[in-house]
């Protein structure tokens, strides 16, 4: 026992001893460093370029001294107190936002049920109160926008409509509370164009392409009509064809309640692009679609008065419908009901419009070239007088039955030099375009650049989708 106690005695002393020695040794280096920094960073220098060629970074070792006297600073940091961001938060209040559709037949607790609302103030309102009732509750749907509090109680109600779809101006419901309760009132605003782009490929039908476009009819009509004189829409159309257009819509608030012009559009078909964009000169009262070099995409005239036509009696010697015996007919007649739109075949002005013997009503039109005329009898209404400036396919009259006539139609016929020609066979052979004027093309220039930098955007919507 006595010898094991010695030995671990002895042990304890050597470890001691070492450790010692250790710290001995370690404050000797430390201080040989902080007396000889160059030498030791010579050293290491030395040993690291003469070791194996690489590249090194060597700090100096010596003690930095500071640009600026250093000094301690003691500064007592209070908490922040949240009372007062606690009562802000109790008293804040948001306004929270929702549009529906209204439906037929609808109560207003129903309408406000789905616009996420509880308050039977304002369905008791909505459902007393004439003008919200005959706006809200008729017949038509109207997009409804909602305002409402934290508490889901309705602040303000408001919707837009057009009287007519023609109208340059829309009106506004508005349905406020107050501290005296609701109130309600109708307000006129102006329509505001906006451009809207917009492109697709063609799977099937175009109004079923351009309707998953997101493309109203009313605009897909518009593009059949710019390009009818070079594309069959009803049998010529091929799967994988596309359209690019850029048109107007007419908005309240960011609404869209009806659509405009179309401005620009291309339509890729069968692998040739059709191109237009809508002009109008300076001083003219209607404008135009041009190809993107300025020639007018439509031919000097119409191939008929009337939109939809049936030829009853053509161009020459013909029985007389009344008088019964054989005459020159120096026009032909067209079929049609009394009031359907008679419309000029080209750009002109009207040389006279009144009764002229067994013609009835009768519309007399010079056009752009002074040699050609054209004249429209039997009507039952005038819409022009003498002086008018006319542009093609404008509304000038309605078909009629007035003078010698066995039934509603109408007498159509034009004349060169003042001499009746076939309409059917000039029309059909024409080949004058009407391109910008002179005067016109710098102005049609600086609009076809921005169009088709336009058109190009409207290009990438489809392809974007589809990649």
């Amino acid at each position: 026992m006595p010898c094991g106690n010695v030995t671990r005695n002895e042990q304890s002393w050597n470890k001691h001893r070492v450790k010692q020695a250790l710290i001995s040794t370690g404050l000797a280096a430390a201080d040989f460093i902080h007396r000889h920094p160059k030498r030791i960073t010579a050293v290491i220098a030395a040993f690291l370029l003469g070791g194996g060629g690489g590249a090194f970074a060597v700090a100096s070792l010596a003690p930095t001294v500071p640009a600026e006297p250093v000094r301690l600073v003691s500064e007592t940091v209070e908490p922040t107190i949240l009372n007062a961001q606690i009562e802000a938060l109790d008293t804040h209040s948001f306004t929270l936002y929702r549009s529906e559709q209204t439906r037929a037949a609808e109560t207003p607790e129903a309408l406000l049920q789905r616009l996420g609302l509880a308050d039977p103030a304002a369905a008791a309102f909505l459902r007393q109160d004439k003008t919200a009732r005959q706006v809200l509750f008729g017949k038509a749907t109207r997009t409804v926008r909602a305002e409402a509090n934290e508490r889901h109680e309705l602040q303000q109600l408001s919707t837009r409509w057009l009287e007519k779809p023609t109208d340059e101006q829309a009106r506004r419901l508005v349905v406020e509370r107050s501290a005296d309760g609701f109130s309600a009132r109708v307000e006129v605003v102006p329509l505001e164009a906006t451009q809207r782009l917009a492109s697709g490929l063609i799977n099937g039908t175009l109004y079923a392409s351009m309707d998953q476009a997101g493309v109203p009819d009313t605009v897909t009509r518009q593009l059949t009509d710019i390009f009818e004189s070079s594309v069959d829409f009803h049998r010529g159309l091929r799967r994988g064809d596309r359209f690019a257009i850029v048109y107007e819509t007419l908005e309240v608030d960011g609404e869209p309640l009806r659509s405009g012009q179309i401005l620009s559009a291309e339509l890729v078909n069968r692998g040739k692009t059709h191109q237009a964009i809508w002009f109008q000169e300076q001083g003219a009262s209607k404008g135009a679609y041009y190809s993107f070099d300025g020639q007018s995409l439509r031919k000097a005239y119409l191939l008929a008065p009337l939109e939809v036509s049936r030829i009853t009696s053509g161009f020459g010697m013909r029985t007389h419908p009344v008088y019964g015996y054989s005459r020159e007919h120096s026009g032909v007649d067209y079929a049609a009901p009394t009031g359907t739109p008679v419309r000029t075949i080209g750009d002109g002005q009207v040389e006279f419009a009144g009764v002229q013997s067994g013609y009835g009503n009768v519309i007399q039109i010079r056009h752009r070239n002074s040699k050609d005329s054209t004249l429209y009898a039997h009507l039952s209404r005038i819409d022009v007088k003498v002086g008018d400036n006319v542009m093609q396919g404008e509304t000038i009259g309605a078909v009629g039955s007035t003078g010698v006539s066995t039934g509603p139609h109408l007498h159509f016929e034009f004349r060169i030099d003042n001499q009746p020609q076939d309409p059917v066979e000039v029309l059909a052979e024409q080949r004058e375009y009407v391109p910008v004027s002179p005067g016109g093309k710098a102005a049609f220039a600086r609009l076809a650049t921005g169009m088709k930098l336009q058109l190009a955007a409207a290009g990438e919507i489809s392809r974007g989708s589809f990649e």
